[in-house]
């Protein structure tokens, strides 16, 4: 392995550990803080439902009720939120030593033995996939890409291993649930479409009749 082929090697080592530490704390961010969010929602939609006639119907109420079964979800999680913080900061750890690693090897000569830095990479990459755990909590990978493309420092990386728009940085479920909304948008706007001609229809042979 030359230098060139070691850097992009240790950038992508560097995606992979850092993009699991930020799902990691996606997951303890949601198991700590979502119960909270939605209990305060729920009191607020239910404080206006006392004087927001609209807060009062069927359809809101059952939100609040979705509401309360996400948060019993997530803290069927609950148990394991220490977890997930201590791995995302090992992850994290093992983010920064293959950065310090990423800039030693592009100091070092075009021609210099970097077996040693092959090594070490190998070395922090096994070392997180250690604390690594697989089941997460639903919608970390979006909260992920998030904290990952927009809050941590990733141009090393890119430098390496180009980051896409469509490839990398949005989620393939979001696509999927933009499909969907599509979906069922048109199969609602073509109901509507088939209520409207029915309703000129019947008015049509009243108006006839008459």
């Amino acid at each position: 392995m030359n230098k060139q082929e070691l850097l992009k090697y240790i950038a992508i080592a560097g995606y992979d550990v850092g993009f699991g530490a930020k799902k990691h704390f996606a997951t303890f961010d949601i198991i700590e803080k979502g119960p909270g969010w939605l209990g305060f929602v729920s009191m607020v939609g239910g404080i206006y439902g006392l004087f927001v006639p609209f807060w009062s119907l069927t359809h809101v109420s059952a939100v609040f009720v979705v509401f309360g079964v996400i948060s019993l979800y997530i803290g069927m999680y609950g148990a394991e939120k220490q977890r997930y913080e201590d791995c995302g900061k090992k992850l994290t750890q093992g983010f920064h030593d293959l950065h310090a690693l990423y800039r030693t090897v592009k100091s070092a000569p075009d021609g210099a033995d970097v077996s040693a830095y092959v090594q070490q990479a190998q070395k922090i990459r096994a070392d997180a996939l250690t604390c690594c755990i697989s089941k997460q909590i639903f919608l970390s990978d979006w909260y992920a890409h998030f904290k990952f493309f927009w809050q941590a420092q990733i141009d090393w990386i890119d430098e390496a291993r180009p980051f896409r728009l469509l490839r990398d940085k949005i989620p393939l479920s979001a696509y999927l649930a933009v499909a969907l909304l599509v979906v069922m948008g048109a199969v609602a706007s073509m109901r509507v479409t088939c209520s409207l001609d029915a309703a000129a229809s019947t008015a049509t042979k009243e108006a006839v009749k008459q």
